[in-house]
């Protein structure tokens, strides 16, 4: 399955681990949004994510915030 991992600041570590372990389990899974730490706003990497589920370019998508609410 290809899948689409995107996280704002506070989500960056657990994006990776995931995307690991999904790779793992064979999966084709593509980090979207910051990956560096620097201070970035959760809508932001929701939107690379959904734009690319909506246009097929992945069959699902994953999002990480720091709050636990988006």
């Amino acid at each position: 399955m290809r899948l689409a991992i995107g996280a704002d600041h506070r989500g960056v570590q657990a994006s990776r681990a995931l995307l690991d372990r999904l790779r793992s389990l064979g999966h084709d899974a593509v980090l979207m949004g910051t990956m560096t730490g620097e201070p970035t706003d959760y809508p932001d990497s929701a939107y690379l994510v959904a734009t690319a589920v909506s246009r097929g370019e992945v069959e699902r998508g994953v999002l990480i915030d720091g709050t636990g609410i988006g």
